[in-house]
């Protein structure tokens, strides 16, 4: 098993993701869309995420939190930048944990190391979204003193639309 992580709670550790774990880390997204009702958009599979994980380049990484040993729950993260602030941030997609795991401050456990290792590597934010209707996702997110950024609207650029703007710099 990959080097854990200690935390406070000596049944709870953490570690990352190694290369073969890509099937725990597709299972989890699954389960992660199936909760937020999305599982028809899950078109990631082993080998993509093999490739952008531990690819050269790697362009995210995952952190698992274990009870017992036992991977319950998981952080999915990439850097990005900001203009504003001239340095880049930590861009967290997606923080699941399983339901029968919920309750124990598993997820403030992953953010908590998260923020730590943001501030190691001289990001000046964490960003991430949420659904409008996942309130106990909200309410956790507001009690460690995030804030959302309501005058901000979320854009997406894909499929068709996607296609078709490119091919206006290609002169289609």
């Amino acid at each position: 098993m990959p080097d854990s992580i200690p935390t406070p709670l000596p049944d709870i550790t953490l570690r990352f993701a190694a290369s073969d774990d890509v099937d725990l880390v597709l299972s989890l997204i699954r389960e992660l869309a199936d909760y937020e009702n999305l599982l028809d958009q899950v078109v990631a599979d082993e080998a993509v995420l093999r490739e952008h994980l531990f690819g050269d380049p790697r362009t995210a990484e995952v952190v698992f939190v274990c009870v017992d040993g036992q991977e319950v729950g998981f952080a999915l993260f990439f850097h990005n930048f900001s203009t504003f602030l001239g340095r880049r941030g930590l861009y967290l997609e997606d923080l699941y944990v399983r339901p029968e795991h919920r309750g124990r401050g598993l997820g403030k456990i992953l953010l908590s190391f998260l923020a730590r290792l943001a501030l190691e590597r001289d990001c000046g934010r964490i960003d991430w979204w949420v659904l409008n209707w996942n309130t106990p996702s909200i309410g956790f997110y507001q009690r460690l003193g995030a804030v959302p950024m309501d005058e901000w609207t979320v854009y997406r650029l894909q499929g068709e639309a996607l296609q078709r703007l490119a091919g206006v710099h290609a002169g289609g």
